[in-house]
């Protein structure tokens, strides 16, 4: 704020002791508000050029027309302050009149103070309106740049304009087949490399072997004392690989039909396997919160992957590095190094606990689903690309992906949304609908995977059955449009 005491000094250097005794004898008798008029009038006397304007009261009155009282006062502590803030703003604009000639409007009539600071280019200009003509004040305009005036970076950077890359079109998919023959929840599902008869584990302890194209039952296969929760089948050997809560990991050969090793190790159940797609090593993650990687010949343990807090419930193989992706319910996702057996990088993007992931088969990247939100990440660092632009919003027990680009994930609930894998915009959502004698609450889903070839879906159900789903044929992109939104306030990477 305009100090008077700051004026008292810039005075006193000026005009020396002689004037102020004269200053100070002329306001001895007056108030202290009407001393500091006094005071301001004097140094506008002397520094008229910084002031912007000619000194108040001159010609009238000896103390500068007292009688405007706040008015004057109040613009001429505005005008100095605003010469000291902004000097070089204001040499600026009397620059642009340094002629003396009066701005002309449209229709040639001269332009008032305040019409020009409406009709110059910044919308921003200050206009002061000064006090009336008897006091000799003229009103003072003071145009603001656009660069001294703050603004914070959203305002000055332009926003891009979104290049969320509009979904492709899929044909929905649609129910057409449902089998039964377990006695319990259907946990697990495999597939045959040839694509010929896939296999499912369930809780009433049994593993089953079905014709893939009829849906007939081929063979049971009995062992496990507990509930079957991870099938593998090799693509390189004739076996088949199982686990399940009562702590065992047990390798089957496929031309007999019988169990030919066991894997001991796991101290509480195994809820996750998976084979190497090159190597000759299981993987298994359980209840003791470690993976464990086994020679599938000699049964030996290479190694125990250990860093998660809580079950790891989901794992992935590649063969190329990070080889071993494994989520847990702790909320992370690690990428490993094998060969050392120590995590590369550690995930952290999720709130709740990681129960499924997927493996694009073509692109070198992966999805983890959680309740909270299901991210895709870029290999083999691990980057994050963006999140599934809907919220499915319930617990997520299974995803799968096909070559085509459709990704499916499917809730505890019995929803399965299927997704547009490269925008992340959904584009389908079906909802599960119970066998004939099921209560409404075994309508979940454990186990999702497509066949060899992707154009079969096949689920695995709390209703102890297993649903075969396939795309439409029938339908087209005017029957059954894109519904698309892009994002706005969404980051994608």
């Amino acid at each position: 704020f305009f100090s008077p005491l700051g004026v008292v000094r810039r005075t006193r250097r000026a005009a020396g002791t002689e004037g102020m005794a004269g200053e100070y004898g002329a306001a001895r008798g007056a108030t202290v508000e009407e001393a500091v008029k006094e005071r301001v009038r004097r140094t506008m006397c002397f520094f008229p050029d910084d002031m912007g304007h000619a000194a108040p009261g001159a010609g009238g009155d000896e103390r500068g027309g007292t009688t405007s009282a706040n008015a004057t006062h109040n613009n001429i502590r505005l005008a100095c302050k605003m010469s000291d803030e902004y000097g070089i703003v204001q040499e600026e604009e009397r620059g642009d009149g340094a002629d003396g000639s009066t701005p002309m409007d449209q229709d040639g009539g001269s332009l008032q103070p305040k019409e020009m600071a409406s009709a110059s280019e910044p919308s921003n200009a200050i206009v002061i309106a000064g006090s009336s003509k008897a006091s000799g004040v003229r009103d003072m305009t003071l145009a603001v740049s656009s660069s001294a005036k703050h603004e914070y970076s959203s305002s000055i950077i332009r926003r891009q304009a979104s290049k969320w890359p509009r979904p492709a079109w899929h044909a929905p998919w649609k129910l057409y087949r449902v089998i039964s023959g377990h006695l319990g929840w259907v946990r697990s599902l495999a597939f045959d490399p040839s694509n010929k008869w896939f296999v499912t584990g369930s809780a009433d302890r049994t593993i089953k072997v079905w014709d893939l194209a009829s849906g007939q039952l081929k063979l049971t296969l009995t062992g496990h004392i507990e509930q079957v929760t991870g099938l593998a089948v090799s693509d390189r050997h004739p076996y088949m690989f199982s686990c399940g809560l009562d702590k065992m990991v047990k390798c089957w050969d496929l031309e007999y039909n019988k169990v030919i090793r066991h894997y001991h190790g796991h101290l509480s159940g195994v809820y996750s396997l998976a084979l190497h797609p090159t190597l000759d090593i299981l993987l298994t993650g359980g209840r003791d919160a470690c993976c464990r990687v086994w020679d599938m010949r000699t049964k030996a343990q290479i190694h125990c992957l250990t860093g998660h807090d809580s079950t790891v419930c989901s794992i992935l193989t590649q063969g190329t590095d990070p080889q071993v992706i494994t989520g847990s319910h702790d909320s992370t996702v690690k990428l490993w190094d094998l060969v050392a057996a120590k995590p590369r990088t550690t995930l952290t993007h999720h709130k709740k606990g990681v129960r499924a992931m997927a493996m694009h088969p073509k692109e070198y990247t992966f999805c983890s689903a959680s309740s909270d939100n299901i991210k895709k990440f870029k290999l083999p660092d691990g980057v994050f690309m963006h999140n599934m632009l809907q919220h499915q919003r319930s617990i997520i027990n299974a995803c799968a992906v096909n070559d085509d680009n459709v990704m499916v994930s499917c809730a505890d609930n019995g929803d399965m949304w299927f997704w547009d894998w490269i925008s992340g915009n959904k584009f389908q959502e079906v909802e599960s609908v119970v066998q004939p004698g099921s209560l409404e609450s075994e309508a979940g889903v454990f186990a999702a995977a497509f066949d060899r070839t992707g154009t079969r879906l096949l689920t695995c159900e709390a209703d102890k059955t297993i649903k075969f789903y396939k795309e439409d044929v029938e339908a087209t992109p005017e029957s059954h449009p894109v519904s698309f939104k892009p994002p706005k306030d969404f980051r994608r990477y």
